[in-house]
């Protein structure tokens, strides 16, 4: 009858270890089912699963084993109950989640660690993907902010209570705790497609636009009007624009040129264009804008709505078809086929109710500082870095991005 022993060697990190552990196996003649292996603060900790049919003394093989690695090597004889515990593990959901923030403390830490244990989720690993010093640093320190990235397994009984849990605990401490399936295009993700408006930019242009031509508090109203569900998108928008009927043309370029871009968008950019991302702004604004974007950032392509120009003048009319919630979705699906995409390598980026149609169809949907109501409905969040806090989403850690 088949026996199971879990061995674990730990000691200081050191080259050949593992070929010398593992060699000793060999030589044993033991059947190897699983193994893990994990480095830090200069210590090791390796584990192996392994199966024998004979009566050896697996401990007996340890000890030369040992001295040749420098490990302490202990052995544990497994029963029906573990290996039954063993077999399921191996087919249980895996998790990445991210915490991230300007800081993170011990409190935070504790805080989620007690999450996911009340969620029957199990801890395998946590892994710093921001760079030294201190965690808790700060953004004076720390320019791209921390995050920890903790790998999951296990099915949560509430996912909706889980991810309002995790939302309270993100207000209570100013970070943001976010979590997504480590499924097989967790890191395969090949086209993210932006908002434009308060994601890419630190403005909406149609309230910039109304401010030069003497009409904000008109549009503003109208504004306010599509928010408590008196208009749609659509209506609201044609409202809007006819209230811009006549301004210079000349304003768009003015305006182009001061546009404060978000936080962190350059750094976003140039890593997602070196690494072979496609990019796209999929915007409800104005093309005009979204163009001088993608000369500036690098973007691969642009839907945006167009402005009609007529002797000069904005005529407070647009092109159809305009770019709504709908179009949004739909122009992701059509980008990601015409790329021979799977819609789970796409991820979309958005603040605004508009965008959430795109979020929901993205293979990972972010709300990006973005309105309660948003947050709430998308399946991650980020509120507490700038846009290039995707990269740790992405999985990205600081070290390997900024060290080439």
């Amino acid at each position: 009858m088949a026996r199971r022993f879990v061995i674990r060697a730990t000691g200081p990190a050191r080259p050949g270890q593992t070929a010398t552990l593992s060699t000793a196996l060999a030589t044993a003649g033991l059947r190897l089912l699983d193994m893990d292996q994990h480095v830090a603060f200069g210590q090791v900790r390796l584990e192996a699963l392994v199966e024998t049919d004979d009566e050896v003394d697996v401990a007996a093989l340890l000890p030369s084993a040992g001295d040749i690695c420098g490990l302490d090597c202990r052995v544990e004889e497994i029963g029906p109950e573990a290996n039954q515990r063993w077999a399921e593990e191996a087919v249980a959901p895996r998790w990445r989640l991210s915490v991230l923030g300007p800081r993170i403390s011990a409190e935070v830490v504790a805080e989620v660690a007690t999450l996911t244990a009340s969620e029957g989720l199990t801890i395998e690993r946590i892994e710093r993907l921001s760079a030294p010093p201190s965690l808790d640093a700060g953004p004076e320190v720390l320019a791209h902010g921390a995050c920890l990235q903790w790998r999951l397994r296990g099915e949560s009984a509430d996912p909706q209570a889980l991810r309002e849990r995790m939302l309270a605990l993100s207000e209570r401490f100013a970070v943001d705790v976010t979590l997504q399936p480590a499924d097989l295009w967790s890191r395969h993700r090949r086209l993210v497609c932006f908002d434009m408006d308060s994601t890419l930019i630190q403005a909406e242009v149609i309230d910039e636009l109304a401010r030069r031509h003497g009409v904000f508090d008109e549009v503003a109203a109208i504004t306010a009007r599509a928010m408590r569900g008196e208009l749609d998108f659509q209506q609201s928008f044609r409202e809007r624009m006819r209230k811009l009927e006549g301004l210079d043309e000349s304003v768009l370029a003015e305006i182009a040129e001061s546009l404060p871009l978000m936080p962190g968008a350059e750094r976003l950019m140039h890593h997602l264009k070196r690494l072979g991302y496609r990019t796209a702004i999929l915007s409800g604004g104005f093309t005009y804008f979204a163009r001088y974007l993608q000369q500036r950032l690098g973007f691969d392509e642009i839907h945006a709505n167009e402005l009609v120009i007529r002797d000069g003048k904005v005529t407070g009319e647009v092109a159809e078809p305009i770019v709504d919630a709908a179009r949004k979705a739909q122009l992701l699906e059509q980008i990601a086929e015409r790329e021979g995409l799977d819609l789970a390598q796409t991820v979309a980026v958005g603040d605004g109710a508009n965008d959430l149609q795109m979020l929901a169809r993205a293979g990972l949907g972010v709300a990006f500082h973005a309105k309660p109501l948003v947050r709430r409905e998308a399946a991650l969040s980020v509120s507490t870095l700038g846009l290039d806090g995707l990269l740790y989403l992405l999985g990205y850690p600081e070290h390997a991005l900024e060290g080439e």
